[in-house]
């Protein structure tokens, strides 16, 4: 694959230095224009959506002031995302990347461990979107990091307010690492993401501009709340009604220096059930939308009956699934009608609530069974 002309300051025989391709431009979406497109793809949320449109917004600004080399004192807009799980954390960053069309990874930050130790250093979270953008360090250096499970990096050690304690590879010292990244610092980075450990073809990457966000779950300060609530009106809450205070996220083992480097801190709730409804019909890129014309290309009408959804949103809500686990049933339930679609050619295929609560008793079973 070429390398990027930034990557190379002379040719290799050698002559004049090579001017730096021209950047290109970069659109600043208004925070209303973000949050529009969010709320097209996102049901719920509006929140945590104004939130990320907003931070969005001064990210771009910031990018397009610096790029005029115009001084400016707009600090990196770096976000984290808390909420439980399938509350829609990695398709709201998903669907922001989209608008703005710029390189977007998703790293998983369990796979990274402390420099020295067996596992990926954090440079090569950068190595990845360079991959995903084509080796370009322009696009690079203006695209967007989800960093997910960032709570499973939480310090682990049991003294860990005086230094001693087990060594701790994958939770602090990664925190540390992450520290200059969020911050915004001249880094060299792998371009061979799978050999990584190869310290010889290293390129040059400013962060500055480079758009982190962090998502978890972090279960236990949630299960906390969720225990709280008790007496009277308590039973119709829902899991992170109440906002996480950062003292709480720095005793569930988070670094305040890198709780400072992540200054919009944004908690979503967990889905209603008229809300996982929306989830399923409503979105532009909705499941039914998706399975309805899977089955057409094969020739098969697909009906869904309103009673089988209901029971399809009842089933996520008691296995505590949330919008992550719609397809997963919804998979489960349709598993025979798609293994037989192309026999079935011109046919009406209705999946009503006897057909849908059938299918779902028999996950149930096979649930028990491999417990």
């Amino acid at each position: 694959m070429p390398k990027d002309d930034r990557t190379r300051s002379f040719p290799p025989s050698g002559g004049p230095r090579r001017a730096p391709p021209a950047r290109e431009e970069i659109r600043v979406h208004t925070p209303r224009e973000i949050y529009d497109h969010l709320d097209r793809y996102v049901i719920g949320q509006t929140a945590a959506k104004r939130a990320v449109s907003t931070a969005a917004h001064q990210h771009l600004k910031r990018i397009d002031q610096r790029r005029l080399d115009k001084p400016t004192l707009l600090r990196k807009s770096n976000v984290l995302l808390m909420g439980p799980t399938g509350s829609g954390k990695t398709h709201i960053a998903r669907k922001l990347a989209d608008l703005l069309e710029v390189p977007f990874t998703v790293v998983d930050a369990t796979e990274y461990t402390e420099a020295g130790y067996y596992g990926k250093d954090v440079e090569v979270m950068v190595a990845e979107l360079l991959f995903k953008s084509g080796h370009s360090i322009d696009a690079t250096e203006r695209g967007i990091i989800f960093i997910d499970e960032i709570d499973k990096i939480a310090r682990r050690s049991g003294s860990s307010r005086t230094g001693a304690g087990s060594r701790d590879i994958g939770g602090e010292g990664v925190q540390q690492a992450l520290l200059k990244l969020l911050e915004g610092r001249e880094i060299f980075v792998p371009l061979n993401v799978t050999q990584h450990w190869n310290k010889h073809d290293f390129v040059q990457v400013d962060t500055s501009d480079i758009l982190f966000i962090c998502a978890g779950t972090f279960t236990d300060l949630h299960q906390a709340q969720v225990d709280k609530q008790v007496g009277f009106g308590a039973e119709g809450r829902r899991q992170g009604g109440s906002r996480l205070r950062v003292k709480e996220l720095v005793e569930y083992g988070m670094l305040a220096e890198m709780l400072g480097r992540l200054p919009v801190q944004v908690q979503l709730k967990e889905l209603s059930p008229d809300e996982l409804y929306q989830v399923l019909t409503a979105p532009p890129d909705s499941l039914v939308k998706e399975y309805r014309e899977a089955l057409k290309l094969d020739g098969v009408e697909l009906e869904l009956r309103e009673g089988a959804l209901q029971a399809v949103v009842r089933y996520a809500i008691d296995k505590r699934l949330g919008a992550r686990g719609l397809r997963s049933i919804l998979e489960e339930v349709l598993a025979d009608v798609l293994f037989e679609a192309p026999e079935r050619r011109g046919q009406t295929v209705v999946v009503d609530l006897a057909f849908c609560e059938t299918r779902l008793a028999k996950l149930d079973g096979a649930a028990l069974r491999d417990d």
